[in-house]
């Protein structure tokens, strides 16, 4: 397979240097079409394609844009435009030109012949971004399905300018180097397909297990979602400065930067507040526009956390003009996961960065008043106060999910009021001749688990 994965045309193996390799930009603004709702949108999208180059080290020499009808089947761009992306390529001496949609395989073909460079489109950009940002194995095995996924289907223009069928024609005709190197190649691939998929089920089967456990803890999950770079990392950096031990603090922090897509695995910590009063805090990878749809199937296994929520934190970008856009599609995609249901906390992070802005403070939209779901909190992650108001909040928010129960646990049976005195809120406690008699506040899990250890234990509902 060596020939496959080495063959630049389709996909470059470049060497992560230091060195930004020159790129040229294009995009179509395709007016029949529903992908953009207006040119302002269009040319954000733009804006974004050159934040994803930057973010995979490289350098934006240029941006040509075209508004038609409907996108060129052959070319995706009209002829003409293509002659003068040619020649701004030759001028500005890029190396690779990325363009702004998914391309089909026989476009990516014809564009690569005409241009006699390499082609890249948004979906191959955001692959390799994912690519250099995968850490566990985990990520790394979900980025590899996903970019086999993209391949498969372009494989055929590695081998199109070997001969596709040798020998004499009809029973006696036998196949030609390039054919026969095509499916070799798509043999290979299907075969690796399928043993990615199969280490996936195992890791997603442990990823269960751990589920499991932390279901059987009791504590409430809360999941950071949100687009890309909109400060999910940075707030759960905050909350373990504001919550943790200074003694383990750094070793649980999540790596933290300002770019698209900094983090990619999911990092759960463990937020104690007081005794009794803590969460489980879910970091999750961001959303995108254009999010390619095999990324999400891929990592289908680690975005399941977001199903597992309690409560979900949209993070904002509230300096970014289009994060209207953005909470769009963190919405879709939410949607798309089957998680519209779960409650949701609206954080607009970065406020310091507007001008005038009051903040840290919560609020409502003014549209939507009346729905506990519309909620949102303005902050900034650098700031104390707002770290503070943000988890005052999120427990606000998982009260509305807790009971209280009364239990009256045999002295034999301290490990449950262990249990609970470390999983729930203890409101009072008496030692009686019975055993020991707790009122506790806590989410149902805990008092239906410690209603479970007890078996004959009495538990009376207040």
């Amino acid at each position: 397979m060596a020939a496959f994965f080495g063959a630049d045309d389709i996909w470059s193996r470049r060497n992560i240097s230091d060195e930004k390799e020159p790129v040229l930009l294009a995009g179509v603004w395709e007016t029949s079409g529903k992908a953009y709702a207006s040119e302002e949108e269009f040319r954000h999208s733009l804006d974004e394609l050159a934040e994803l180059a930057g973010a995979c080290l490289m350098e934006v020499r240029g941006t040509v844009a075209q508004q038609l009808p409907k996108v060129n089947n052959a070319l995706y761009v009209g002829s003409g435009k293509a002659e003068e992306i040619r020649d701004l390529a030759q001028i500005r001496e890029v190396r690779r030109i990325i363009f702004n949609d998914t391309l089909s395989p026989s476009q990516i073909r014809n564009l690569q012949k005409f241009f006699k460079l390499p082609v890249m489109d948004r979906t191959g950009l955001i692959l390799e971004i994912f690519e250099r940002r995968a850490r566990t194995r985990e990520a790394k095995l979900q980025v590899e399905l996903a970019k086999l996924q993209y391949l498969k289907p372009r494989l055929i223009g590695l081998w199109e300018t070997q001969n596709r069928q040798g020998g004499t024609s009809g029973a006696m005709s036998s196949k030609g180097e390039g054919e026969t190197q095509l499916e070799i190649d798509r043999r290979t691939v299907d075969h690796r397909l399928s043993e990615l998929r199969r280490e996936i089920r195992e890791v997603s089967r442990e990823r269960e297990t751990q589920r499991s456990k932390r279901r059987g803890s009791g504590l409430p999950l809360v999941a950071l979602i949100g687009y890309t770079n909109a400060g999910k990392s940075t707030i759960m950096n905050a909350m373990l400065d504001a919550w943790c031990p200074e003694t383990v603090r750094e070793d649980r922090k999540v790596f933290e930067a300002d770019m698209l897509f900094a983090t990619l695995d999911t990092t759960i910590r463990r937020i104690e507040v007081e005794r009794g009063r803590e969460f489980l805090l879910s970091d999750t990878v961001g959303f995108i526009h254009k999010l390619p749809t095999a990324l999400v199937e891929a990592f289908k296994s680690t975005l399941e956390e977001v199903k597992e929520a309690d409560l979900l934190l949209q993070v904002v970008d509230a300096s970014d003009p289009h994060c209207r856009d953005h909470i769009e599609v963190t919405r879709r995609t939410v949607q798309e996961l089957g998680a519209g249901h779960i409650p949701m906390l609206t954080v607009y992070n970065k406020s310091d960065l507007l001008e005038g802005a009051s903040y840290p403070r919560r609020g409502m939209k003014e549209s939507d008043a009346g729905g506990d779901h519309n909620e949102n909190v303005h902050i900034s992650a650098r700031d104390a106060d707002s770290i503070t108001l943000l988890t005052e909040t999120i427990l606000e928010k998982l009260d509305d999910g807790l009971v209280v129960r009364e239990f009256l646990v045999p002295y034999d049976k301290g490990s449950v009021t262990a249990f609970l005195m470390e999983n729930a809120r203890t409101d009072s406690v008496d030692y009686t001749d019975s055993g020991t008699f707790l009122r506790v506040t806590c989410p149902k899990a805990v008092a239906d688990k410690a209603a479970g250890m007890l078996g004959m234990g009495k538990e009376r509902r207040s």
